[in-house]
């Protein structure tokens, strides 16, 4: 009864599919301003889509480039703020947005409409007269990653992006799926669900070997216990050259870059990807 119960409940559960990727907030939890960045807030549309919202974060002095960041399934850019607020002090402009239904984002997320706001984010950044179009850097965690793979691979903008670097990445929308039902044993023998469920059309494992020749940096902490280390040596596997491979030892999940170290060593991949060097 107790394995009728739980098939039922996860048939409801993963129906749709998209949602399981996506925990949006609309609560404002922090500011630039928290972190004394200066910041011009954004509004754009999404062709035939929502009214999208970000912040447009500038360099301190000359910029050395833009990063166009994709943050991760929950909360919104006021908490994932705190991943990218460290790079204007370092000479990068930032520009981060929310996804449709995330924040002070119109609409409701779906895979595909995530597309075409990442899109729009990339040719409002190439509409600007304040940055070099051809510097511009993809930076995607967690989903953002998996998001950003696809993205960077099937670009119409792609001559613009200097570098893809993805943290935290799952290779697989299924995959991740069969992996939570494989660790209880409530759920185990529904493992085959998501193969019915989940809409496996974005996936960034594909995509990998389409990036090229723009080079890919994919980071992991080896301690990363909801996207395990074995989904980042996949996608660098799948990848053609030129791919870099970071395991972070004893990062957790998105945690790799809290590290001063690999901070600085992220700064140098940045500043080699926008001069070609």
């Amino acid at each position: 009864m107790r394995l009728m119960s739980a098939a039922i409940f996860l048939t409801i559960t993963l129906a749709g599919c998209t949602q399981v990727f996506f925990q949006p907030n609309r609560a404002k939890v922090m500011t630039p301003e928290k972190f004394g960045l200066e910041h011009e807030e954004v509004r754009f549309r999404s062709p035939g889509g929502p009214e999208l919202y970000g912040w447009f974060l500038p360099a301190k002095g000359e910029a050395a480039g833009t990063v166009l960041f994709l943050h991760g399934n929950a909360e919104n850019i006021s908490t994932h703020i705190v991943s990218v607020a460290w790079m204007p002090a370092k000479g990068f402009n930032v520009f981060l947005f929310d996804y449709r239904g995330y924040g002070a984002s119109d609409g409701r997320p779906t895979l595909d409409g995530v597309q075409q706001d990442i899109d729009a984010a990339m040719h409002l950044l190439l509409s600007r007269t304040d940055i070099d179009r051809n510097r511009i850097i993809v930076f995607g965690q967690s989903l953002g990653g998996a998001l950003a793979s696809y993205y960077v691979a099937h670009s119409s903008a792609r001559e613009h992006i200097r570098a893809l670097v993805i943290d935290s990445a799952f290779s697989s929308y299924i995959g991740i799926v069969r992996e939570k039902l494989a660790a209880t044993w409530l759920t185990w023998p529904f493992q085959w669900l998501p193969s019915l469920t989940v809409d496996e059309r974005f996936s960034p494992l594909p995509a990998m070997e389409m990036i090229s020749p723009i080079p890919l940096l994919v980071i992991q902490g080896d301690r990363d216990s909801i996207v395990p280390v074995h989904h980042a040596q996949r996608l660098y596997d799948a990848a053609r050259e030129p791919k870099e491979l970071w395991i972070v030892p004893g990062a957790g999940h998105i945690q790799a870059l809290n590290d001063e170290v690999q901070r600085d060593r992220l700064l140098n991949y940045f500043k080699q990807a926008v001069t070609g060097s």
